[in-house]
């Protein structure tokens, strides 16, 4: 099983596919906007040219089956998605799409079928930072979205997912009637979005799980507005001072939680005081924030938010005046991938003489929504040197190549 099989069509897809943005630096193909339908477009060209069947549902999923030797075996159900962040980078889902891409041209170059029928999947709506929705496009595919998600409006356009859904000639009604895929297999490639594989020198890794989060994406701290020079500080209602207590109070509940062993990464963001209001010689009375909490498990998340409530409340007594609104929440459940892929990867990687490390993800993907679906679902990271969601990721087509020669292994002795 030579890598190098895989490198002109890896080359095509992410060529091809990173033609299409709106203007850079880095790469922006929002959910459900017109880059990301010709994105999707474009794959959907390749894969017909290499004689797959090609299906979308009603959320705009896109399908490709190459037929295997037993059709009564579960599909394989290989991709990721082609939305990207804004202003992200070359191989943040789009390398999981030219991987399954690459695998289905490697056994159409062959005449040869894999064992079970296996479909390059391409996902819509991966990247939550555009509509406030986790997993859009996977959990519309598997029936699992909440109706009232569907008005959750996109950050740019303040435009409802229904709305931006039926611009790109998609039907958000039709998607309640949808019968979703017989469960089978998901496996999704993707770089990793850390620099764990860097460091280590390993060129990409089984994972065994995805962390879960619980997420406040709206909150506010409410304080006073005062003169800068004139107000004495046993006055003050200073919002900002208030979230600098917030933050090293979780700060240091993050630094309990890895003392015993306990998995948390806590991430403020989007910290904005700058209100049209706001000047240079005042007390800010105002700020809003972001915080994403992140776990291996659910009880740590919620134990962790019963922390912030008691230090929230503790900064409000200390601080008259403060208040915090941390507005609605929103959460992933964490999530164990398939032990018994894992098992048949690791042996495919065996084969080759290849041993990747085994790890968890610390960003959420479309696999979590899949194995909450109750699918067999795997990934496979491949090492990216400047982490992800930014216009410096960085990859080596050799590494994801490697990947692929394992997936194409396993495909093919299943």
């Amino acid at each position: 099983m030579n890598p190098a099989n895989f490198l002109p069509m890896l080359t095509r897809v992410l060529e091809e596919v990173n033609q299409i943005s709106l203007p850079g630096p880095g790469f922006t193909r929002p959910s459900f906007s017109n880059e990301e339908s010709r994105a999707h477009t474009c794959i959907a060209g390749i894969c017909e040219t290499l004689g797959l069947k090609i299906r979308r549902d009603p959320a705009g999923n896109l399908f490709a089956r190459l037929p295997g030797r037993n059709r009564s075996l579960p599909a394989v159900h290989i991709g990721s998605h082609l939305d990207t962040v804004s202003q992200g980078g070359a191989f943040d889902g789009t390398a999981g799409v030219a991987a399954a891409v690459a695998l289905a041209a490697w056994f159409a170059k062959k005449g040869q079928q894999p064992q079970a029928d296996m479909i390059v999947t391409v996902i819509r709506a991966e990247e939550s930072v555009w509509f406030p929705v986790s997993y859009a496009g996977s959990r519309m595919a598997l029936g699992l979205l909440n109706p009232e998600e569907l008005n959750a409006k996109r950050v740019d356009t303040g435009r409802t997912l229904a709305e931006h859904m039926r611009d790109q000639n998609f039907d958000p009604d039709a998607i309640w009637g949808l019968n979703p895929p017989r469960k089978a297999c998901f496996i999704e490639v993707h770089i990793e979005q850390g620099p764990v594989l860097s460091i280590a020198g390993d060129p990409f890794a089984l994972v065994t799980g995805i962390r879960g989060s619980l997420r406040y994406r709206t909150a506010q701290i409410h304080g006073t507005w005062a003169h800068s020079g004139a107000a004495p500080r046993n006055t003050r209602a200073d919002s900002v001072f208030a979230f600098a207590d917030l933050v090293k109070a979780l700060d240091s509940d993050w630094s309990e939680a890895l003392a015993h062993d306990e998995d948390l990464a806590v991430t403020f963001g989007i910290v904005n005081a700058a209100s049209p209001i706001h000047a240079m010689a005042k007390v800010p009375g105002q700020l809003s924030f972001c915080l994403d909490l992140r776990s291996d498990e659910k009880d740590i998340l919620e134990r962790t938010n019963a922390k912030l409530a008691k230090r929230i409340a503790k900064i409000e007594a200390e601080r008259p005046g403060i208040r915090f609104v941390l507005g609605p929440q929103s959460h992933s459940t964490p999530i164990q991938l398939s032990t018994t892929l894992l098992k048949g990867l690791r042996q495919a990687a065996l084969d080759l003489n290849q041993r990747p490390p085994e790890m968890l993800s610390g960003g959420g993907h479309d696999a979590a929504a899949f194995a909450a679906a109750g699918w067999d679902a795997s990934m496979l990271f491949v090492r990216n040197e400047h982490g992800s969601h930014n216009p410096n990721e960085t990859m080596d087509l050799q590494d994801l190549a490697e990947a692929v020669a394992v997936l194409a292994h396993w495909l093919d002795h299943k």
